[in-house]
């Protein structure tokens, strides 16, 4: 599975064109599609140049190594010819619809569980829930999740 990810806002909290903080278990979680699920992670940000160089060194420090950076394959040349939209099966961007979900969702959703991952070795705290996630459970009545 190719998984392309956004950076500010989803590795680590908006404050670009600085590094924001970390976001809880986004590396984690990353790290560990990436070893145990062979997942590609392909780095989709708005970043380039300098500040592009930035954020992978960051990542980088932290282990986290991408398949490739605004491309679609390690290498690939990118010009007016070739489109900016990345090819990957899973796009994780805090832009979506609703948000971005918690780490512990995302990964539940990629590995099909049926309810987020959170007391295993790399998810030691359960993470704040999604907004939307909230609101549906107290529409529903629910205290589960």
């Amino acid at each position: 599975m190719t998984i392309a990810v956004d950076f500010d806002g989803t590795i680590v909290t908006h404050e670009y064109p600085k590094i924001g903080k970390p976001i809880p278990f986004a590396i984690e979680t990353l790290l560990k599609l990436q070893k145990e699920h062979r997942c590609n992670i392909i780095l989709w940000t708005y970043r380039q140049g300098q500040t592009l160089d930035e954020a992978v060194a960051y990542c980088k420090e932290r282990g986290l190594e991408f398949y490739a950076v605004n491309a679609n394959y390690p290498g690939e040349e990118m010009d007016e010819e070739v489109s900016r939209k990345i090819n990957a099966d899973v796009y994780i961007d805090d832009r979506n619809l609703g948000g971005l979900p918690d780490w512990g969702v995302v990964y539940a959703i990629l590995c099909g569980h049926t309810k987020p991952v959170y007391n295993n070795e790399f998810m030691s705290v359960k993470p704040k829930k999604n907004f939307l996630i909230r609101l549906g459970e107290k529409l529903q009545g629910s205290d589960e999740y």
